[in-house]
């Protein structure tokens, strides 16, 4: 006789959720850890976020720590404020932790960080919502750059396109984006596929502390979360670095 599916059993064991009350205590003793060890700490804000580029960051600095992604568990580690900060005017970088942004604790120099990041400009493509930094325009004419079997989805994001013997061409002037506007998905993708790159990926150095007299430092006002680039990526990881 077949076995009925109301005779499933159901294990009732109890799982705890990534981000649980273990995960943000391990967190706060990495960032303890690494206060300990380094000499200084750089608060960093994001501008769009593209996570390969940010690995790339991440292998060039193996030598030092980053952390993103948790700005609450991160400003709880350093201490939001006087009487919780776990060393002399770490709730002043704790009051930085906003919007899309990280640390970096190393013992390079301060110069050596802010020439690196100062130089720090990786090209990309812009994303849906982002903010067109030029205006782009078809001509009239075969678009020589696409293939037939391209119409079809030109077509669909809203060019006015056919096929003349065998050429995608466009049938009249179009604008596809116009600086200062914020892009549909329909743009970001027709950008995309024209090749222009209108999004940049910082990462810029908002403030830092150094361990020795507990000395910190503000380089740059906060900026409001957005940015050129559009929609951003979420860091998997909490921590990077070796």
């Amino acid at each position: 006789m077949p076995k009925s599916k109301r005779d499933k059993k159901i294990s009732l064991t109890r799982v705890e959720k990534k981000g649980g009350l273990a995960t943000k205590a391990a967190l706060v003793d990495r960032v303890r850890g690494a206060v300990d060890n380094y000499a200084r700490i750089f608060v960093f804000q994001v501008e769009n976020m593209r996570n390969n580029k940010l690995k790339a960051v991440r292998n060039h600095w193996s030598h030092s720590k980053f952390f993103i992604g948790k700005n609450r568990v991160l400003a709880k580690a350093l201490g939001n404020t006087v009487e919780e900060e776990y060393s002399n005017d770490l709730h002043l970088v704790a009051k930085c932790l906003k919007n899309e942004c990280g640390l970096l604790v190393t013992n390079q120099s301060q110069d050596e960080v802010t020439e690196y990041f100062n130089n720090l400009a990786e090209p990309d493509f812009a994303r849906t919502g982002g903010v067109a930094t030029e205006t782009v325009v078809l001509k009239e004419g075969p678009l020589i750059m696409f293939g037939h079997s391209m119409e079809p989805q030109l077509r669909q994001l809203g060019l006015p396109v056919q096929l003349v013997k065998g050429q995608v061409t466009m049938l009249g002037e179009h604008t596809v984006a116009t600086e200062g506007e914020v892009l549909t998905s329909e743009q970001a993708r027709i950008l995309k596929l024209l090749g222009y790159e209108q999004a940049e990926f910082k990462l810029n150095i908002v403030a830092g502390w150094n361990k020795e007299g507990g000395e910190f430092t503000v380089f740059r006002k906060m900026d409001l979360p957005g940015g050129s680039g559009g929609e951003g990526e979420n860091s998997d990881e909490e921590e990077m670095g070796d």
